[in-house]
């Protein structure tokens, strides 16, 4: 298990660097990326969900009504919260059942998130994948960002397929295969390269990203 941290960070860029000239380029071009992370906390979860299959800017959107609403965001919080309550801070009906599963299974302690932070990757991805509404993008987006685990690359973030298509010079009908292939040679480091190709995309785009 290789964790990043603010010690090691630049040096793992700077090793991807050496070995990829593509990546190279984007340090040349656009320096060091954020290293984005979050706590390991429920409440990082929770942004994960809201964070589905929508735009950064209506997930963050929606956090900041919930933590108007709520305050910091607990089990016991999510859980007294009203189906109307929820739609009110822009919570899908699909994604109320996520948020509340998850809160069961904490207050429960069917899930106890410190324990999670010895296991491995996959001991992890086992535990987690049990609960509904958490599928393998959320627990890599987790394992990546708030347990800062160094090897995941996860091919559900359109951003990051984007960004690697571009950068790679890659064909647009390329399968999640072929993407695993280029990205296999950044072996045990694919988070890095991860957050670089994102910052590269966040730059060409122009687009401002909170933490």
């Amino acid at each position: 298990m290789q964790q990043f941290n603010n010690g090691n960070f630049h040096l793992l860029c700077d090793k991807l660097a050496r070995k990829d000239h593509d990546l190279k380029g984007i340090l040349r071009e656009y320096g060091y990326p954020p290293m984005w992370t979050r706590p390991a906390t429920f409440q990082t979860l929770i942004l994960t969900i809201l964070e589905q299959q929508v735009s950064l800017a209506s997930a963050y959107a929606a956090f900041k009504k919930l933590r108007e609403k709520i305050g910091y965001v607990t089990p016991a919080k999510i859980l007294a919260l009203t189906d109307e309550e929820m739609r009110a801070v822009y919570f899908t009906r699909q994604k109320m059942g996520y948020a509340r599963e998850l809160a069961r299974a904490i207050q429960s302690r069917k899930l106890v998130l410190k324990q999670l932070e010895p296991l491995s990757d996959e001991e992890v991805r086992t535990q987690l994948i049990q609960l509904k509404g958490i599928g393998h993008w959320t627990i890599d987006v987790y394992l990546m960002h708030a347990l800062q685990r160094t090897d995941l690359f996860p091919l559900g973030d359109i951003a990051l397929v984007n960004s690697l298509k571009l950068i790679k010079k890659l064909p647009s009908d390329i399968s999640k295969e072929g993407m695993l292939k280029v990205a296999e040679p950044w072996r045990p480091y694919r988070t890095i390269a991860a957050m670089m190709l994102w910052h590269a995309y966040i730059k060409r785009k122009g687009i401002v990203v909170s933490q």
